[in-house]
């Protein structure tokens, strides 16, 4: 096998070398060697699955483990699964999920994670907005199944009635 080879794109001469990289999930990162195709100096670099095989590994390992670092959040904050899944999003059992490592994150929540880990006083604000947003919610419930008849033709009289009262 040839100690060189040319990029595809760039044409840049590609020596084997094995470079460090930085394989991240959420707050946890790890430092994995990759070998593979580089450039000299900064550029595309070429790999195959089995260069790759070192970051993957490392990546479902830090899935997996942030797990745990969800755990340590919620508890820390003093919440039940249950309400975390409220507060952050995922529903009622989203952080029994996240926390066996059976379902990572959505990078929203992974994003509200790390605030709350960082700033605990932020867990007011979001309690705020999320009971907001829940209120907000079931108005525009009340309000669809107040509308609907009249929507489908159905009973008329009594939904505008109902659609009145609710108005004041």
């Amino acid at each position: 096998m040839s100690d060189t080879r040319t990029h595809p794109e760039t044409g840049q001469e590609l020596r084997r070398d094995v470079r460090q990289q930085t394989v991240k999930f959420g707050s946890l990162s790890r430092v994995v060697d990759v070998p593979g195709w580089y450039p000299e100096g900064d550029g595309d670099a070429l790999f195959d699955g089995t260069d790759l095989h070192a970051a993957n590994t490392a990546f479902k390992e830090l899935r997996s483990e942030y797990g745990g670092h969800v755990k340590a959040v919620r508890k820390a904050r003093g919440l039940t699964q249950e309400e975390a899944g409220h507060i952050i999003g995922g529903g009622p059992r989203a952080f029994q999920k996240y926390e066996s490592g059976k379902t990572p994150p959505s990078d929203a929540a992974v994003g509200l994670i790390e605030v709350l880990d960082k700033h605990p006083e932020a867990l007011a604000t979001l309690r705020e907005v999320r009971s907001k947003l829940m209120a907000g919610a079931a108005s525009v419930a009340d309000a669809k199944e107040t509308i609907d008849p009249v929507v489908r033709g159905g009973r008329r009289g009594k939904a505008t009635a109902k659609l009145a009262k609710a108005r004041g």
